[in-house]
C-alpha cells in the first residue's frame, strides 16, 4: 500500500509516526497512569522530551482527562478510558487517524465529546479514518461515506448522494 504517496512497509517509520490508531477494544497499560500511559504511546515517535511533555498534555486537555492524569486505567469510567485510549492515539500529532468504533459502550456525555473531539481534529488538519455500524454519528462527522458489506465496497459518496442513491423502499 501507499500512504502519503510512500510506500508502506513494516520498518516504514518515517510514515508510521504520522499515523494515529484509536483501537475499538481499549489498548493500554494497566500499570501506567493516565500520564505515563499517553507519554508512552507519545514517546515511541517524539524524541525530544520537551516537546513530548507539551504533546502529552495537550492530548491530555483536549479529551478532558487533566483531573486523572494520576489514576490508573483500572479506576476509570468506560468513557473516562476511551478518552485515555484516544489520548494515546493522537498524543504525537499524526496526519491520518483511523478511529474503530470509538463510542461503543460510552454514556451520551462522552459519546458527544467524543464526536467534538474527532470534528475538531479533521478541522485542525488532520484526515480521519471512522469506522461505525452507528450510521448517525457518521452523518455528523463523515464528508465521505463508504458503506462496505462483507468487505466489499457496496457505495461511496457523501450522505446526499448516497440518499439520492436508494429508491424510496431500500434502506441504509
Amino acid at each position: 500500500i501507499k500512504v502519503f504517496g510512500k510506500s508502506m512497509g513494516p520498518s516504514s517509520y518515517d510514515i508510521k509516526k504520522d499515523i494515529g490508531v484509536v483501537m475499538q477494544n481499549v489498548a493500554v497499560f494497566d500499570e501506567l497512569t493516565v500520564y505515563d500511559n499517553v507519554d508512552y504511546f507519545c514517546g515511541l515517535y517524539i524524541k525530544d522530551k520537551n516537546l513530548r511533555k507539551q504533546y502529552v498534555q495537550e492530548a491530555i486537555e483536549f479529551v478532558g482527562l487533566e483531573n486523572y492524569t494520576k489514576f490508573f486505567p483500572k479506576k476509570l469510567s468506560g468513557g473516562l478510558l476511551r478518552r485515555l485510549n484516544i489520548a494515546c492515539g493522537i498524543a504525537h500529532k499524526p496526519k491520518l487517524i483511523f478511529f474503530d468504533e470509538p463510542t461503543v459502550a460510552v454514556d451520551p456525555q462522552s459519546r458527544n465529546k467524543i464526536l467534538e473531539g474527532i470534528r475538531m481534529l479533521n478541522e485542525n488538519g488532520a484526515t480521519v479514518v471512522y469506522t461505525s455500524h452507528y450510521m448517525e454519528e457518521v452523518e455528523q462527522i463523515c464528508d465521505t461515506i463508504q458503506i462496505i458489506d462483507k468487505g466489499k465496497n457496496v457505495a461511496i459518496g457523501t450522505k446526499e448522494e448516497l440518499k439520492r442513491m436508494i429508491k424510496n423502499t431500500e434502506t441504509i
